[in-house]
């Protein structure tokens, strides 16, 4: 195979980019429970997640190397360019939240998102895998049986493919949790997805080629400690007010 895998003469990373968006659109549409939020609030969630999403991965990506984007604040090519999934989730989160607190809405919205989030991603991850080493998403040298050479000769940790592998998996466990009815509470699937993703990321990341200037951490294994703190925090304040809940009830 070839590096980058061109797909009738379109770059597999566009082609793929595009592909994810659409799709992922067109699941949560689809899926999306008609009852959590109308439509018309639906769509301003989805306006601030996006502007929150287009932010957060390049405030991300700008601290992969700070010493360089110090030092080419000014070029607008180096600004504009590269982008991280996980910057990403956290930014579109705080965007979410943000407009939420304009439209009003008070409730969790969470749980529509998981399923389009994954598979957006998992198609995402295809592009970056068939784009080969101009996407710097690959993982670092080895003799696994895994190893894939993406055209210099050396066989390295398919790292996109790690993450699909891993992203269909969770999607599997959470549709059990939901059908088996063990969701907790609005959002609780949202905030599993979240925690899993960023836990996978933190791991992956120690296994990939890119710069770890923070105490031998990338900028991504920054950002998603600092999601996870947040996760475990919220999962553990609403389980402790069921918990106080239920423990009222029996009181009673």
């Amino acid at each position: 195979m070839h590096f980058p895998v061109y797909i009738f003469g379109i770059h597999p990373h566009l082609l793929f980019e595009s592909l994810s968006y659409f799709i992922g659109f067109r699941v949560y549409l689809y899926t999306r429970n008609k009852n959590r939020i109308p439509m018309d609030k639906a769509m301003w969630v989805i306006v601030g997640a996006i502007f929150g999403a287009v932010l957060g991965s390049k405030l991300v990506y700008w601290f992969e190397d700070p010493v360089k984007t110090m030092h080419l604040w000014n070029n607008l090519t180096y600004m504009m360019e590269g982008k991280t999934i996980v910057g990403g989730l956290l930014g579109g989160l705080i965007g979410v939240e943000t407009a939420k607190k304009i439209i009003g809405w008070k409730n969790s919205t969470g749980d529509d998102f998981v399923l389009p989030l994954a598979v957006g991603m998992m198609i995402g991850r295809i592009g970056c895998f068939l784009t080969g080493l101009d996407d710097h998403t690959y993982g670092i040298a080895t003799n696994w049986f895994t190893g894939i050479d993406f055209g210099d000769g050396v066989r390295r940790h398919p790292t996109q493919i790690y993450e699909i592998v891993f992203l269909l998996l969770l999607i599997i466990i959470l549709i059990t949790i939901k059908k088996k009815q063990l969701v907790l509470w609005e959002g609780y699937l949202f905030q599993l997805f979240m925690l899993s993703y960023l836990a996978f990321r933190l791991m992956i990341d120690f296994i990939k080629p890119t710069p770890h200037p923070y105490f031998h951490l990338n900028n991504i294994q920054l950002a998603c400690i600092i999601g996870i703190i947040y996760y475990i925090q919220l999962l553990v304040k609403k389980s402790t007010i069921i918990n106080k809940g239920m423990e009222n009830q029996h009181a009673k």
